[in-house]
């Protein structure tokens, strides 16, 4: 009984506790792009700077991605804050997707057909 209790409390020697455990390499279990299959959707980051970066974020869109995209440094031009956002809305409107904004409006979400988002939270209160 001695013995027993004194596995439990760690008394005894300690490489038959060490040997008990296991190192794990996480990197091995992470795929890489070469390894894994083409997947039908992907969710794509983006940045918009100036009315010119629209077009790739459209296209990702017309492609079945969806797209997370930065639109905080646009808060500075109001004008091209407001024609980006107009341009956006309207391929969402296109693609029967859905479009909505995140953090204060700095990041907008855009999905494809037949993907719409949830305008309820999930915990975190009111």
């Amino acid at each position: 009984m001695a013995k027993f209790l004194d596995s439990i409390l760690g008394k005894g020697s300690s490489s038959a506790a060490e040997s008990d455990y296991m190192e794990l390499d996480l990197a091995s279990f992470e795929s890489t792009s070469g390894d894994a299959s083409p997947a039908s959707m992907y969710v794509k980051i983006a940045a918009i700077n100036d009315l010119k970066d629209t077009p790739r974020v459209k296209d990702e869109i017309y492609n079945g991605n969806i797209v997370i995209v930065d639109i905080s440094r646009l808060k500075m031009d109001k004008i091209t804050y407001e024609r980006v956002l107009k341009d956006l809305r309207a391929v969402a409107h296109d693609i029967n997707g859905d479009i909505v904004g995140l953090g204060d409006q700095k990041y907008v979400i855009l999905t494809p057909m037949s993907v719409k988002i949830s305008r309820e939270k999930i915990g975190g209160g009111l």
